[in-house]
């Protein structure tokens, strides 16, 4: 190839704003005098360059977008230590069918079971799919919209977290929610019901909601909606965190029941009077 050609090939890649390419080139040029590439694979090879670095720098700012800070893989998860998970029904969620579907995946467990790893391993494979994500504990969350509340800016603070494809919501029930709070992440995910698709983690039953939301009507309608189109995945282990010290564990404090088991929780009297005033305007029926 003569210098002119090369030259002119030079100029194009400049224009056209790919810097590894141009970088490959000289390599490129290279293998193809020395009998190692054909013209088309040449063209392959310095295009495959340029995606890949356009790839890996697309996933590192959807990354931070999405608040994935620590990245966590499903070939990272160590299925043999939590027997009672189903490999094969993870592996199909990695799939991001369930995006697809808008549907609530709802991972539960005892802590250090890996329920966070694994909901931040389906949101690095939807990152890599090119949909969009937004993780945030159930804290976090609420802290963030009731600071929109107080600016009066709840409205677009709840329509900026909607256009998601999918939100993860870590940490269910960890942390109470202090005054008003349950009734903020009803507003979230009513406007998120059969429009974005969710992942939770908690280490709390369904029964156990009322507590964690601090009012059974809140709890009730957010199940509604949480359930309908949903995942439920159990995970019922010990900690792998905690698998070197298992020995200094009591053993009453190793396993739990099953958090499906309503019966495991308990029993939260209604309080008496109105629902509060946020619930009865979303018409909750």
């Amino acid at each position: 190839m003569n210098g002119s050609t090369t030259d002119l090939i030079r100029r194009h890649l400049v224009g056209l704003k790919m810097p590894r390419a141009l970088e490959a080139l000289q390599t490129t040029l290279s293998r193809i005098e020395q009998g190692q590439l054909s013209a088309l694979e040449a063209i392959e090879s310095l295009l495959g360059e340029e995606y890949t670095t356009r790839e890996s720098r697309r996933i590192k700012m959807a990354l931070q977008t999405a608040r994935l800070t620590t990245v966590k893989s499903l070939s990272g998860y160590d299925f043999s230590f939590q027997p009672s998970l189903d490999r094969n029904r993870v592996l199909a969620l990695a799939e991001l069918g369930f995006i697809e579907r808008k549907q609530c995946v709802h991972f539960l467990g005892p802590p250090g079971t890996g329920k966070s790893h694994l909901a931040i391993a389906l949101g690095f494979e939807a990152v890599k799919a090119g949909k969009s994500v937004f993780f945030a504990t159930l804290a976090e969350l609420v802290d963030s919209m009731r600071k929109a509340e107080r600016e009066g800016k709840l409205r677009e603070r709840v329509k900026f977290l909607s256009r998601y494809s999918l939100i993860i919501v870590d940490e269910v029930g960890y942390l109470p929610l202090g005054s008003g709070g349950g009734n903020l992440f009803f507003q979230l995910v009513n406007a998120c019901y059969e429009r974005s698709a969710m992942v939770m983690t908690s280490n709390r039953g369904f029964g156990e909601w009322a507590e964690i939301f601090g009012d059974a009507v809140v709890a009730t309608a957010l199940l509604d909606r949480l359930l309908h189109h949903a995942v439920v995945i159990p995970i019922e282990g010990n900690s792998y965190r905690l698998r070197e010290h298992a020995a200094l564990i009591p053993e009453n404090m190793r396993t739990r029941g099953s958090l499906l088991d309503p019966a495991g929780a308990q029993p939260v009297k209604r309080r008496p009077g109105r629902p509060p005033k946020e619930v009865r305007e979303s018409n909750l029926g």
